[in-house]
């Protein structure tokens, strides 16, 4: 993986439109990625990213995106590890996320890569046409066993 720099972000917010209803622009990543604590890890062909944000020993994935021509080769499962790994090594014992109840694809990749539900937020994500959908709140603890 490849931290992603600000010639990134064209490439990373069409990836990101293919993966959301409500894309963030590459604006939108420029403000974000330039934030404090923050980091963009993409593949080589920028065909997938994850953000995250590390705030004192708490890290959250801000997003995760796969190009549909990517999925289902294990790039989510390879930008999570890569993005737990970074959140580590900035000082986070515990990356968070929220992802959609109806997302099953995400929270099955999360599940198995050890992220644990925590809680749950009603009517989280506003939806084009339907109810807003929950957003499950899962972590996962990057402490060292004692």
């Amino acid at each position: 993986m490849i931290v992603a720099t600000p010639d990134d972000l064209d490439a990373l917010a069409a990836v990101h439109a293919e993966a959301f209803e409500r894309p963030w622009s590459a604006a939108a990543l420029k403000v974000l990625t330039a934030a404090e604590g923050a980091v963009a890890l993409a593949n080589e062909d920028r065909l997938g990213f994850i953000l995250i944000r590390v705030v004192a020993d708490e890290a959250e994935i801000l997003t995760l995106a796969v190009s549909a021509k990517a999925r289902r080769q294990g790039l989510g499962r390879r930008l999570v590890t890569a993005g737990a790994q970074a959140a580590a090594a900035r000082g986070a014992r515990a990356l968070f996320l929220e992802v959609a109840a109806d997302n099953a694809a995400a929270i099955a990749l999360y599940r198995t890569s050890g992220f644990v539900e925590t809680g749950r937020r009603k009517g989280y994500y506003p939806r084009h046409g339907a109810p807003a959908a929950d957003a499950l709140v899962f972590s996962l603890s990057l402490a060292a066993p004692a």
